[in-house]
């Protein structure tokens, strides 16, 4: 199946620009379910203060913790785990486009400025590797300002605060260690991801 669609990418001619466009049609197809997870998301960010008021009365009784903040979601509508459920039917088409660009098929046998799609930054230091971990350096950089901004609307704890400085620089350490194939599309994924997140918190109300 994979070696199919691989095939199929291949065919167009320019495997590298393949891999773009597949994944840009992919995110497109997955754009309703994070137009609802951002919805649940700002649902959930209009209920923090009160949820904030509930940890300081009951930080140390956890059960009664979680039984009055259902409470409180339940009153408004909103799912404890609005945000989270849109997000988790994506999974499946994002585990069809990591085999595509990690399993050996003819879409790897592709190139992009002379170096081949299925190379290992691990196996040969091209320039090409260098300019996508810079680009996805920026990317991630791009990502932390703009969580930061959100932070001050809705208050993270101090580990998740930490976590969310670091996690998006993440990408850069995939990127070396999975072929140039998946590289790139963790270039195009991750330029979509935040890009499409500061759109949405913009425009839905």
């Amino acid at each position: 199946m994979f070696a199919d669609l691989g095939a199929a990418l291949a065919s167009f001619g320019m495997p590298a620009l393949a891999i773009v466009l597949f994944t840009i049609v992919v995110r497109l197809v997955l754009h309703p379910f994070y137009r609802a997870a951002v919805r649940g998301e700002k649902a959930k960010a209009k209920l923090a203060p009160e949820i904030q008021k509930l940890q300081k009365k009951y930080g140390k009784d956890l059960m009664r913790l979680s039984e009055e903040s259902q409470k409180i979601y339940k009153k408004n509508g909103v799912s404890m785990f609005a945000g989270m459920l849109p997000m988790l039917a994506t999974v499946p088409f994002f585990m069809v486009i990591y085999q595509v660009v990690t399993t050996p098929n003819p879409l790897l046998e592709g190139t992009l400025f002379g170096i081949s799609l299925g190379s290992h930054f691990t196996t040969g230091f091209a320039w090409v590797f260098f300019a996508l971990f810079g680009l996805l350096a920026v990317v991630a950089y791009l990502t932390v300002q703009w969580q930061k901004s959100r932070m001050t609307t809705t208050p993270q704890p101090g580990f998740m605060t930490g976590l969310f400085k670091v996690l998006p620089y993440g990408t850069i350490l995939v990127a070396a260690y999975l072929p140039l194939a998946a590289g790139l599309y963790l270039l195009t994924t991750t330029t979509w991801t935040i890009a499409e997140r500061a759109l949405l918190y913009r425009i839905l109300s």
